[in-house]
């Protein structure tokens, strides 16, 4: 099982790229791609038709293996969770690009900017001018921040 995402619809392009990937490592491990499913939404939200059917897929026992690009891919937070749930259905989430591990400081940055443009999104939609300034000022004040 593939499972990929992107925050907003300007990334579509990533989205495809990150399928195309996951496709292929799954090709060269031998695994057989039940599904590919994705999602264009925030790692926040819970109600991600491609998650749900992720969901369904695991407790119908139609899957081994989920297969990510990153963890935060799956979930922006509470990852653990559903790597237990996943394992209680003898499923394994495979992260192929975890790299490089972040900071605590790098992480939490990456999730405030992440929650701010969520609830920027639904004060005033998500593709308004008004929540990507708000986005863009938030990301400019923690650049600021840090320089001092």
């Amino acid at each position: 099982m593939v499972y990929a995402r992107v925050r907003s619809p300007d990334r579509k392009s990533d989205l495809e790229r990150q399928v195309d990937y996951l496709k292929q490592y799954c090709a060269s491990k031998g695994y057989r791609v039940v599904d590919v499913l994705s999602d264009i939404a925030s790692g926040l939200k819970a109600d991600r038709k491609g998650l749900l059917k992720l969901l369904d897929h695991v407790v119908n026992r139609r899957v081994d293996v989920v297969v990510v690009a990153y963890r935060d891919r799956l979930t922006r937070f509470g990852f653990e969770y559903l790597e237990y749930f996943f394992k209680q259905y003898g499923v394994r989430v495979e992260a192929t690009l975890e790299g490089e591990p972040k900071s605590a400081h790098q992480e939490l940055v990456e999730d405030l900017i992440e929650v701010v443009a969520l609830f920027a999104g639904k004060l005033y939609g998500v593709r308004s001018r008004r929540s990507k300034v708000l986005v863009e000022e938030f990301k400019r004040l923690i650049k600021e921040v840090e320089g001092r």
